[in-house]
């Protein structure tokens, strides 16, 4: 399957930032970091995330502490952020574990 591996503008990664403010740009990658009521939620949050991440065939780097969760998103193939970051990143946004 190809997939696009356009490297997004710094001015299209400025638009989705101030879309998704609680997402920043850390070395090259995009970053948030999730804070959840209990360990279990973020778990159920990271187990759900990995669903949508294996439906793209695109896996982000995950740190788990306690009840917080940081996902950060980069396509390596492209060396920089792309469309696909962006919507995997959206898509974590919308994740509401039970």
């Amino acid at each position: 399957m190809a997939r696009d591996q356009t490297k997004l503008t710094p001015a299209q990664i400025d638009a989705f930032l101030n879309e998704h403010p609680l997402w920043r740009l850390v070395n090259d990658q995009l970053e948030r970091t999730y804070e959840w009521p209990a360990f279990l939620t973020g778990i159920a949050f990271v187990s759900e995330v990995a669903r949508l991440a294996e439906a793209a065939d695109h896996h982000p780097d995950i740190d788990i502490r306690w009840r917080k969760v940081t996902l950060r998103l980069t396509t390596h193939d492209a060396h920089g952020i792309t469309a696909r970051d962006t919507e995997l990143a959206a898509k974590a946004d919308a994740v509401q574990p039970e």
